[in-house]
């Protein structure tokens, strides 16, 4: 027995359709058997009871009584067909002769006779009133100067043909037995093919629920079940790299808030005792006030990327001029890079200006973000170059370092969110992903190409702003 559920319903199904079908077809193939056995029975006397009309038609003078007899005999003897009673009959039904031993008491009332006299083949198909077989009685008409005056009938049983067409409605019912035996089996199987795998699915995905998120779908399934199995395996892959994400980011900015933190409770405690010169007192305050700095920049970047992640983050449009932007990035970072003696310069591969639709700060953090990485991971007294360039409709910016580079194996992650190449250096491993969303919120792409000790090459990709919008605010200006 087949426990409630997909599979039942699928076995159900399945089953009720192949019966209403395999009902459907015998009752049309019974019903043309049957329609073929009685009208070949019909066909065969009614081709004799022509033969009859043919000849014994337009007699032209009554014949006598004895006249009479010898002509019915004569039908008798001539067309008589086996297995079947042949009966002459006057216009009112009586039986005048008949080759059977038994002679009728009663007029026939039957619609084939009705039928003959209007010089026509009757048929009537019923039970015989005296025995209560089934019959079939075919009538044709015999005229008598232009009169119908007889009516020749042939009588036949049709129980022979009856028993052989039960045998056959048995024998057809057996068949309809054994497909849906067969199909009973299809279906089963077909269900528990069905029904096994998502039973296997659902006990993962109650395992993934209660939190162990080791477990995956095994077995190869094909079609939507193994679409189903791979995306829940990927799923549960999924939360078991978020969970290590959560995992580094909650260690990762966990360090980087305790460091500006004891920075600053260590000078405020320092500074609270008091007995310091006017000059320790300044760098201590310097210190807080760099570290608060700090703690700021941390905090805003986690609000960045919530915002980003929520689709909240909302841009203020206007027409940039990217080189004006890299200006004053390359401000910006100069104090930095001047630590470590790097050298910034500012190419340009066009005579115009660059100009795009988006957000101007935003556009600068992520710029200020990719000069910022290429310091820190650049050595002392190497060089950065900015570079300008329009490539069809696209302005194009690439910021390239002659830094330690990034190794292939990181390079493919370094976008991802939590993700830090070097621990050591500090962050929270959310600026590459913020700036990355901020570019794809503009229309635009960023491409990173790298090689472990050479430098790195960042190409951020930006749709120009075309002639039509520069008249048009060029108009409104005026």
């Amino acid at each position: 027995m087949i426990s409630k559920g997909i599979g039942r319903q699928i076995v159900l199904h399945y089953f009720i359709v192949v019966f209403m079908t395999l009902l459907l077809v015998e009752i049309i193939f019974m019903f043309a058997i049957r329609t073929y056995y009685y009208d070949s029975v019909y066909s065969h006397i009614a081709n004799h009871a022509a033969m009859v009309t043919d000849n014994y038609n337009n007699t032209n003078t009554e014949n006598t009584e004895s006249e009479n007899l010898k002509y019915y005999r004569d039908i008798l003897n001539r067309f008589a067909l086996a297995s079947t009673e042949l009966q002459v009959l006057n216009r009112k039904g009586d039986v005048l002769i008949t080759n059977s031993s038994f002679q009728p008491d009663q007029p026939v009332q039957t619609s084939d006779l009705t039928q003959a006299l209007t010089n026509n083949i009757g048929k009537w198909i019923g039970r015989e009133p005296g025995t209560g077989e089934m019959v079939m009685a075919v009538s044709s008409p015999i005229q008598v100067m232009g009169e119908n005056k007889y009516v020749i009938r042939y009588i036949t049983s049709m129980e022979p043909i009856n028993s052989k067409l039960l045998n056959i409605t048995l024998l057809a019912a057996l068949v309809g037995v054994v497909i849906l035996a067969v199909v009973l089996l299809f279906s089963m199987g077909l269900a528990n093919s069905i029904v096994k795998p998502i039973n296997n699915i659902r006990a993962v995905s109650a395992q993934l629920a209660r939190g162990k998120f080791d477990v995956r779908v095994k077995g190869e399934y094909k079609y939507e079940l193994g679409e189903l199995a791979s995306t829940l395996n990927y799923m549960a892959q999924e939360i078991v790299r978020g969970n290590q994400i959560k995992d580094d980011f909650i260690s990762s900015i966990s360090h980087e808030l305790r460091t500006p933190l004891t920075g600053i409770k260590g000078w405020s405690e320092t500074l609270t005792s008091g007995g310091f010169d006017p000059e320790e007192t300044k760098i201590g305050m310097q210190i807080i006030a760099k570290e608060t700095d700090r703690l700021i920049g941390l905090v805003e970047e986690m609000l960045d990327f919530s915002k980003l992640q929520q689709n909240e983050m909302k841009l203020v449009i206007g027409h940039v001029n990217l080189k004006e932007i890299l200006q004053e990035t390359m401000l910006n970072v100069w104090a930095k890079a001047e630590q470590k003696r790097i050298k910034i310069k500012l190419d340009e591969h066009t005579e115009k200006t660059v100009m795009v639709l988006g957000d101007g700060n935003r556009l600068k953090q992520v710029f200020l973000n990719l000069v910022d990485n290429a310091i820190k991971f650049s050595t002392e007294e190497s060089w950065i170059h900015l570079d300008i360039s329009v490539k069809d409709e696209w302005a194009v910016v690439e910021v390239i370092d002659s830094g330690i580079g990034i190794s292939e194996e990181h390079l493919r992650r370094v976008k991802d969110r939590f993700f830090q190449v070097n621990h050591q250096g500090g962050g929270t491993g959310l600026g590459l992903a913020i700036s990355q969303q901020l570019v794809e919120l503009h229309n635009g792409d960023m491409e990173m190409r790298s090689e472990l000790g050479v430098g790195t090459t960042v190409s951020v990709r930006l749709p120009l702003l075309d002639e039509l919008n520069k008249e048009e605010d060029e108009l409104s200006v005026m």
